[in-house]
């Protein structure tokens, strides 16, 4: 059993807004060893949470127990390609299993547009990509393996398809996953097709543009007339990727200057809606192929605080002018762009927010140093009217009675919730308070099938 390494002090996440002061935070050698801890630590009446990256931008990870960092267990296990299945470390970076699954000729089928979380992390929060036929990442999970409370095991399946469905997007609510069996694809190029739209035409034409493509997403910077559409698709072209110098260059507007302006627009707020237009004239159309991962996901050092909402993929277009007219209205500082991308429907996992409709994925910003809460629950409230469901690694304002009423699946969750960890030991302030108490009754279905407000709602538009 490899021995693990014990330190005490502060825990932060990326953007530096969330911190903590665990008891431990303990970096686990084995499963082994993480049954032992974690059996010890409920028996001391300690909680345990389990941070990857540090890429959620809510305090979901918080604890003043035992942090665990499963960054040692990690790596690719196994690979079957003609099953087109892999099992893989909870902590394995997504960026180092794009590599080790590029080096046997597969990819996974999506991915979202950064690639430096845990797999763990971005699978138990629902983190998505773009692509109407595809599901968030977690839908791509065959099996996981789970430690729960007692230290015993549990190898989550089909066989028991309610635990794998809570399990596949848990917020760690279950247990510490360490493992996971995963479904991937031949590896793969896209075609990746950027350029400037009339903001007018992109919203116009979104019927057209998200079925016709693979990946279709799209930025827009309020007090502009432009939106940067991102058009991907599979290619059996030989694999052109852009040119050095161009990468750099694409990298640099991306960030260098884009910090720039962010940092002008912190200082001088009225400055931002003219500033929102120069950085949308810098956009340059681009066009390469490459491998499927290296498209996907962008570099990001612009560091920021975030929160999205999953809507119904019809009402896209209506929330987004709605959130517009919110920003110009009540005259709010936003110098961060849109974030929209899109994704099929999913009942493979109990918490997701595509739960049972095509959604689409509107995601908000806002610059690390400036006021982000106005805006936030400015557009908490537009999504909120038509039935939005909130990103689980993103900060909202919900809480538990309200968040049960948009889950159709919600006290489904809370049976294998009170089940596998029934002394809410992988509970913390934040869960208690989106998931409610372990054993905490949930909204019951309303007679036309629906869920609760939010869905009768978007049914009535």
């Amino acid at each position: 059993m490899t021995k693990s390494t014990s330190t005490t002090g502060t825990w932060a996440n990326w953007t530096g807004d969330q911190s903590c002061t665990p008891l431990r935070i303990l970096r686990p050698g084995s499963v082994e060893e993480i049954a032992a801890v974690t059996a010890q630590a409920a028996a001391d009446g300690r909680t345990v949470r389990v941070v990857g990256a540090g890429h959620s931008f809510d305090d979901q990870v918080c604890t003043d127990g035992l942090l665990l960092n499963l960054d040692r267990i990690s790596g690719l296990r196994h690979v079957d390609p003609e099953a087109g299945l892999v099992t893989v470390g909870a902590g394995t970076r997504l960026a180092d299993l794009n590599l080790q699954l590029a080096r046997h000729g597969l990819a996974l089928p999506n991915l979202g547009d950064i690639d430096r979380q845990s797999v763990a992390g971005a699978l138990s929060t629902g983190t998505h990509g773009t692509g109407r036929a595809l599901g968030n990442l977690a839908t791509q999970i065959e099996a996981l393996d789970l430690v729960l409370a007692d230290g015993t095991t549990l190898t989550c399946t089909e066989d028991d398809p309610e635990v794998l469905r809570a399990a596949r997007l848990s917020l760690g609510a279950l247990g510490v996953i360490t493992g996971y069996t995963l479904r991937v694809v031949p590896a793969f190029a896209l075609r990746a097709e950027t350029r400037r739209m009339p903001l007018a035409e992109t919203l116009g034409r979104l019927d057209e543009l998200v079925d016709a493509n693979d990946h279709f997403e799209f930025f827009l910077f309020p007090h502009a007339r432009s939106a940067l559409v991102k058009l991907n698709n599979r290619a059996e072209d030989t694999v052109r990727p852009p040119r050095e110098t161009a990468r750099r260059i694409a990298e640099f507007a991306e960030n260098g200057l884009f910090e720039a302006a962010c940092r002008a627009g912190r200082r001088f707020p009225s400055r931002i809606p003219s500033l929102n237009r120069a950085v949308t004239r810098l956009m340059t159309p681009s066009e390469h192929v490459d491998r499927s991962h290296r498209v996907f996901a962008s570099r990001r050092s612009v560091r920021f605080t975030e929160m999205e909402w999953a809507v119904p993929r019809a009402a896209c277009a209506e929330v987004l002018r709605e959130i517009l007219r919110v920003i110009d209205h009540d005259r709010l500082d936003v110098g961060f762009p849109v974030e929209v991308r899109f994704v099929a429907p999913d009942e493979l996992s109990h918490l997701s927010p595509a739960y049972g409709r095509e959604s689409a994925y509107l995601a908000v910003h806002m610059y690390r140093g400036m006021a982000w809460e106005p805006y936030f629950r400015r557009v908490q409230d537009v999504a909120l009217a038509f039935g939005g469901r909130p990103h689980w690694g993103k900060r909202h304002f919900m809480e538990s009675e309200e968040l049960a009423a948009r889950y159709p699946a919600w006290d489904r969750f809370q049976a294998v919730r009170s089940r596998l960890d029934p002394q809410g030991t992988f509970t913390n302030a934040h869960l208690r308070s989106v998931l409610g108490p372990v054993g905490s009754p949930g909204a019951a279905p309303s007679p036309d099938g629906s869920h609760g407000v939010g869905d009768r709602t978007v049914k009535g538009r």
